[in-house]
């Protein structure tokens, strides 16, 4: 009998919620089958099992904290079952050898770990969240996907069940209910847990100042329908992101103390000239703001690459830690989700942060005082006032809004 230690899964990590265990006790498992998934406060983490063996108990309950050295579930190496066998009493021995082994219902009014905590029945972790939320069990609902697995709308339909079946409650049994209802209470955990103290140091530590300005994205759009056929036919998918970044990278380089930082003791500035640029992820982990590195070095392709691997792993819940160090600046586009302006908050320690809204279609005059259909898109700076200020935020915005919305000079900076 063996006992999995919960190994170093990060730098300074020192716990994890267990989300999502893959096997049950008394499931037999092969060396690198993935066991279980935790969440550490950086991301999701698939930890495999180190050999083969059967799984004897599971020591943390899923949604419950796991320590980082501490015995995570226990296992019986393969081989050393057979004296388990030999001393089984007889009644066990004369069992059906063609039945598979299950556990023994409890006869309680609770259910056994196996049976509600660990249930094989297919779903993903975010289901299994949404039937944790509700103090639902998975083998109570109907699974509608492929081999029965349990889909949200599964989860969704069965908790709309209760107000069809039941008959109209008398009024002061709906009062009663109302009355008695208490709020559903979550732990913070996880990644949210780190947003929440990394996101109180930033607003209580850094002098924040906002300016704002429009871009017209007109010529950046019909530019960009322009080369999505030529993305697509080499595997990737342009969006707007890249051109954000790439424009980024070229204003950095006249106005580089955008893309400093300050030291711990406030009396140092460090330069970087690498623009390792940051896009915030609305995740089901919480926010994660994973970067690319070298946007000054990348072609267009390679910074759309970057984005979709880097976009998918985080919704995922599945960023590398390399992938969430060393940001230099960053971007949140909120226009994705239909905003039109937000006050961002600086991802410490770096020195500037910029909201994007979404592009509206709205009329403006041109050079000859006519009206035309425009496409304007509204941004929001935030910067460390320690050490940038207005005039400096201006002049980094008029070079990033000139490549934009002339997006052919950009082509004179390429190397």
């Amino acid at each position: 009998m063996s006992d999995f230690l919960l190994p170093d899964i990060g730098e300074g990590i020192v716990e994890c919620e267990v989300v999502e265990w893959r096997v049950a006790e008394g499931d037999q498992i092969e060396e690198d089958q993935p066991i279980v998934e935790v969440m550490t406060d950086k991301a999701l983490v698939e930890i495999t099992a180190p050999e083969a063996g059967v799984v004897t108990k599971l020591y943390v309950a899923q949604g419950q904290i796991a320590k980082v050295h501490a015995p995570l579930y226990a296992y019986q190496v393969d081989g050393a079952s057979n004296t388990m066998s030999e001393a089984e009493p007889e009644t066990a021995q004369s069992a059906s050898s063609d039945k598979p082994k299950t556990p023994e219902p409890s006869t309680t009014s609770g259910t056994s770990a196996a049976g509600r905590l660990y249930d094989k029945v297919p779903a993903s972790p975010a289901v299994r969240r949404l039937v944790r939320e509700h103090s639902l069990q998975l083998t109570e609902i109907a699974g509608s996907g492929k081999d029965g697995r349990v889909l949200k709308e599964d989860v969704l339909a069965h908790l709309d069940q209760p107000a069809q079946i039941a008959a109209a409650p008398s009024q002061a049994g709906v009062k009663r209910s109302i009355e008695s209802k208490a709020p559903r209470v979550e732990p913070l955990r996880g990644v949210r847990a780190v947003m929440a103290k990394r996101m109180v140091e930033a607003a209580s530590t850094i002098p924040h100042f906002h300016y704002g300005e429009e871009i017209d994205v007109t010529v950046l759009l019909a530019l960009r329908e322009r080369l999505k056929a030529v993305a697509e036919a080499q595997g990737e998918r342009l969006t707007l992101m890249p051109f954000f970044m790439k424009a980024m990278a070229l204003a950095i380089a006249e106005e580089p103390i955008v893309n400093a930082q300050l030291n711990a003791a406030g009396d140092e500035l460090h330069y970087y000239t690498q623009c390792n640029i940051g896009m915030a992820v609305d995740s089901k982990a919480g926010l994660m703001v994973p970067n690319v590195k070298n946007v000054e070095r990348l072609t267009l392709l390679d910074i759309a690459r970057e984005v979709g691997r880097l976009t998918t792993s985080a919704r995922e819940g599945r960023v590398d830690q390399a992938d969430l160090k060393g940001g230099t600046i960053s971007i949140s586009n909120i226009g994705a989700l239909g905003g039109t302006y937000a006050a961002p908050i600086i991802n410490a320690p770096e020195a500037a942060i910029v909201a994007i809204g979404k592009t509206q279609w709205l009329p403006r005059f041109d050079e000859q005082g006519e009206v035309q259909r425009r496409a304007i898109m509204t941004i929001t700076w935030a910067g460390d006032h320690r050490f940038i200020d207005g005039g400096t935020i201006a002049r980094f915005c008029n070079a990033w809004k000139g490549f934009l919305e002339a997006p052919e000079t950009m082509l004179l900076h390429l190397g």
